[in-house]
């Protein structure tokens, strides 16, 4: 269930998603203390650590080459950060894509250049999730197949 609720956490970020499902795969990897167990936990870390590497790298390479600065992106996590906590769960959905149309509308002039970064800035957070997603998801698959078929 702890998986499941990770993977749930990497969509909605309210809970760190990938860290409460590799905890979970530990957790049943002590629990299991068989070769089949530690296997499972070392492809978990690979498959999620990779993950954590690329969601950060692949989007930052996109963002670069669309021209958005590192400022835009941070004041939307800031603005994102204090919209999560003036209206719950669903300010940061508001908070985020407002702070990076508001930098960049500062920075660049004009409405449609602004809206045109914040769509890349959305475009590349997306493929951050889903690709944090895939790793969790392709580790969850693991843990379920050694469950369902060698242990």
């Amino acid at each position: 269930m702890a998986i499941f609720v990770g993977i749930i956490g990497i969509v909605i970020p309210v809970l760190p998603g990938a860290i409460l499902s590799l905890a979970a795969i530990l957790v049943w990897s002590l629990e299991e203390q068989s070769p089949t167990g530690w296997t499972v936990l070392a492809a978990a870390v690979v498959l999620i650590g990779a993950s954590q590497v690329v969601k950060y790298i692949v989007p930052e390479r996109r963002l670069r080459e669309s021209g958005v600065p590192r400022r835009s992106m941070l004041v939307g996590v800031l603005l994102g950060l204090v919209g999560f906590f003036v209206i719950p769960v669903v300010g940061m959905f508001a908070g985020f894509p407002l702070g990076v149309y508001l930098s960049e509308r500062q920075r660049l002039g004009t409405h449609q250049h602004a809206w045109a970064s914040t769509k890349h800035a959305l475009r590349a957070t997306g493929l951050s999730i889903l690709i944090e997603f895939i790793g969790t998801s392709l580790a969850a698959a693991v843990w379920l197949g050694a469950v369902l078929f060698l242990v």
